[in-house]
């Protein structure tokens, strides 16, 4: 992942993504999954665009049981944008930038 994407866990979900002062995409992702592959550039050039506008986070669903559960990710890629510590927007599978910039804009 780009150097502006955060690894998130179970463990620091909550400090880097509930309490962010700016809105935060998270990726839902998959080490074996093809289209999080074809989603992850997508995702690195909102980041790196982006910085100090919005904060972006990465989530592997193998290694995040409680926070892949908590929001019901059934499937992967799952991208989720959250303001003010609540889920506000959500998309599943590949998508474009623009689809994900407006789920932000939201």
């Amino acid at each position: 992942m780009g150097k502006n994407v955060i690894d998130v866990s179970d463990a620091n979900f909550e400090a880097e993504v509930l309490k962010s002062d700016s809105p935060v995409l998270v990726d839902f992702t998959a080490t074996w999954c093809g289209p999080c592959k074809q989603l992850a550039p997508v995702v690195e050039k909102i980041a790196d665009e982006n910085v100090g506008k919005y904060k972006v986070a990465k989530v592997d669903i193998d290694d995040c049981p409680s926070v892949t559960q908590k929001y019901g990710v059934r499937g992967v890629p799952t991208v989720m944008v959250f303001k003010g510590g609540e889920k506000k927007a959500q998309h599943v599978g590949v998508t474009n930038k623009e689809t994900l910039l407006k789920l932000l804009e939201a």
